[in-house]
């Protein structure tokens, strides 16, 4: 879906590093290193683990450039160099292809579309802790995999927001169809009513079947955590992203009329049902808009991403683009104390 409120910037080419150095461009953006002549980027990663998940823990996020990487298993091998374990997507919002586990194909999202500000399923109970995004084919134009600080971006939000949503959490409600975003089997993996349930059971989620066949979902998380490691707060969720006014105007009005304001494919709320107004929703996007900072593909560029601590998004882009995305390092959050402990909603 389209963001009306993303604004897009030029995606500026990064000077070129020393060999081997460590290099951060402006004032708050990741470091940039540049990969010496690295013939098994696998390997080149494994005796930097450390610096790359020091870097991670400091600046959230890292990119490498020289590393060579062109196919998804170049990825898988590099992922498990910089990762105790992958991750399995659960609750996907967009089909994407599986190349390994944890290695999979950019969410299906039109190129001419931008991707707005986001966490990687921070609307799920075990989410990836740490991202990566491998540059196998660069855009001819635009295309960059822009990030927001979150730590920043919950500073620079009105306080008051902040406090109520850190009070009541928020609302996801979602109805899983054929017709718009993942189906089914791409979010939970079966069809099975039994294990969707099951599912639904232990991650917090309400559910009802609707008389078509479809299903209906309703959780509620926290808009606020604490980073499990640094303990810095961070505004980690998907609120703006998936709600209704973050859509293109078109859009939204074509959903309103096929599925009536009330039963939307998603959208968000206050953790207390009330709706999430279009200013509040400019406001977070204004917000991620701040702090965003975006920088051009190069073929073989890997770029790390502390999935809690930063934001990721998508410029629209022009010509063919195939950035693959690995998920690792599970980390599971508790709901928000008066969230739904996962009864089958009425």
């Amino acid at each position: 879906m389209l963001s009306a409120l993303f604004r897009k910037h030029p995606a500026p080419a990064a000077p070129p590093p020393t060999a081997g150095s460590t290099t951060p461009a402006a004032p708050g953006e990741p470091p940039f290193l540049q990969a010496e002549a690295a013939s098994d980027a696998a390997a080149w990663v494994a005796v930097r683990h450390d610096r790359l998940r020091d870097l991670l823990v400091e600046h959230g996020a890292v990119t490498v450039r020289g590393l060579g990487l062109r196919t998804p298993a170049d990825v898988e091998s590099v992922l498990h160099q910089v990762a105790d374990r992958p991750a399995t997507e659960r609750e996907a919002f967009a089909a994407r292809d599986r190349h390994a586990e944890g290695v999979y194909s950019p969410s299906a999202w039109p190129p001419n579309q931008p991707m707005c500000m986001h966490h990687e399923l921070s609307y799920a109970l075990e989410f990836p802790g740490l991202m990566l995004f491998a540059c196998l084919q660069p855009s001819t134009a635009g295309g960059a995999t822009a990030v927001a600080d979150s730590a920043a971006v919950l500073q620079t939000l009105p306080a008051e927001l902040v406090d109520r949503f850190e009070r009541e959490g928020w609302l996801l409600t979602r109805t899983y169809t054929n017709e718009i975003g993942a189906t089914l089997s791409q979010s939970f993996g079966t069809e099975d009513r039994d294990a969707i349930e099951a599912y639904c059971r232990a991650n917090a989620i309400d559910w009802s079947w609707q008389p078509d066949g479809s299903l209906r979902t309703r959780q509620h998380r926290r808009a606020v955590v604490r980073h499990p490691v640094s303990g810095r707060r961070c505004w980690f969720n998907q609120i703006a992203f998936l709600n209704e006014w973050t859509m293109a105007p078109e859009v939204r009005e074509f959903l309103v009329e096929e599925y009536g304001p009330d039963d939307l494919p998603f959208n968000t709320r206050y953790g207390n049902g009330d709706p999430v107004s279009r200013d509040v929703v400019e406001q977070i996007n204004n917000a991620y808009d701040a702090h965003t900072v975006r920088r051009a593909w190069h073929s073989g560029d890997l770029m790390l991403v502390d999935n809690i601590r930063t934001a990721h998004s998508r410029d629209a882009y022009e010509g063919p683009r195939n950035v693959v995305v690995a998920m690792a390092d599970p980390v599971r959050m508790d709901h928000h104390p008066t969230a739904s402990t996962g009864r089958t909603a009425a």
